[in-house]
C-alpha cells in the first residue's frame, strides 16, 4: 500500500491542509512486523504514533516477576498512543507492543506528531481521546484482574474469543494466561474444571467451546 492510500485512513486526515497532508505522508513510513516480533519494548526509543494497516498487536506490561499482562489489543483500523511518552509527557509508565499476527503498521516520527499537533488543533483532540480511550482500557483491564473471580475472567475471555474466531480458540495455556493476567497453572487447572462441566472441551493448543450459555451465565 502507498503511503498516501494508507494516510487517508487516519482519523484526523480530512481536517488537514494540504500542505499537512504532504507533511504526513513525506515523514511517514510503513513498516512490516512478522508475527511475535516485537514492536515496542523497553529502552526502545519513542516508536510516535502508529495506525494498523493490517493485523493484531498486544500491548502489555511487565510484571517484577517477569509476568505479562496484557493491557489491551488493537485491530485494523485502530490507532496507538501509548507508544509515544515522549508526545504525552503524563505517561510515565513503560508499556511493551508485540505483534499477534503479521502485522502491516502506519507511523508517523513523534518529532512530526509533536509538529502537527501543534498547529493543528484536531491532531491534538485526537491525540488525547485516543490517549483516553487507551487508558479506559487499561483500567478495565486492571478491575478485571483485581476483582474479577478467575473462573468468571477466563469465562469472559474464551466468550469474546468465540465472538472473534468461533467455537475453535487456538491458543495454548500459556498464551490464555498471558491475556487474562494469570498463571498458566491456574489456567489449566481452570479449564480442567470447565471440561469437567462440559464447557468446553481441551485439544493440542486449542480449546473448543461446548456450552456457550452456560460460560455466559459465569
Amino acid at each position: 500500500m502507498e503511503k498516501e492510500q494508507a494516510a487517508e485512513k487516519l482519523p484526523y486526515w480530512q481536517r488537514l491542509d494540504d500542505d499537512e497532508k504532504k507533511f504526513v505522508t513525506e515523514r511517514a513510513v510503513i513498516k512490516n512486523f512478522e508475527k511475535g516480533e516485537m514492536v515496542h519494548g523497553y529502552g526502545s526509543s519513542c516508536l510516535g504514533t502508529a495506525l494498523v494497516l493490517k493485523g493484531e498487536l498486544r500491548v502489555f506490561i511487565l510484571s517484577e516477576d517477569g509476568r505479562e499482562i496484557t493491557l489491551f489489543r488493537l485491530g485494523e483500523g485502530s490507532s496507538c498512543v501509548l507508544s509515544a511518552s515522549c508526545i504525552i509527557k503524563q505517561i510515565t509508565f513503560q508499556t511493551n507492543m508485540i505483534a499477534e499476527s503479521d502485522c502491516t503498521l502506519f507511523i508517523l516520527p513523534s518529532s512530526a506528531f509533536d509538529k502537527l499537533s501543534e498547529q493543528n488543533i484536531y491532531v491534538k483532540c485526537f491525540l488525547y481521546e485516543v490517549a483516553a480511550e487507551r487508558f479506559s482500557s487499561v483500567m478495565w483491564t486492571m478491575q478485571q484482574i483485581l476483582f474479577l473471580r478467575m473462573d468468571k475472567r477466563l469465562a469472559g475471555f474464551l466468550l469474546s474469543e468465540y465472538e472473534k474466531s468461533g467455537k475453535t480458540i487456538k491458543m495454548t495455556h500459556e498464551q490464555i494466561a498471558v491475556n487474562i493476567g494469570s498463571a498458566r497453572e491456574v489456567v489449566a487447572r481452570m479449564l480442567k474444571r470447565f471440561e469437567v462441566e462440559g464447557l468446553v472441551s481441551l485439544g493440542r493448543g486449542s480449546v473448543i467451546i461446548k456450552d456457550v450459555a452456560a460460560l455466559k451465565k459465569i
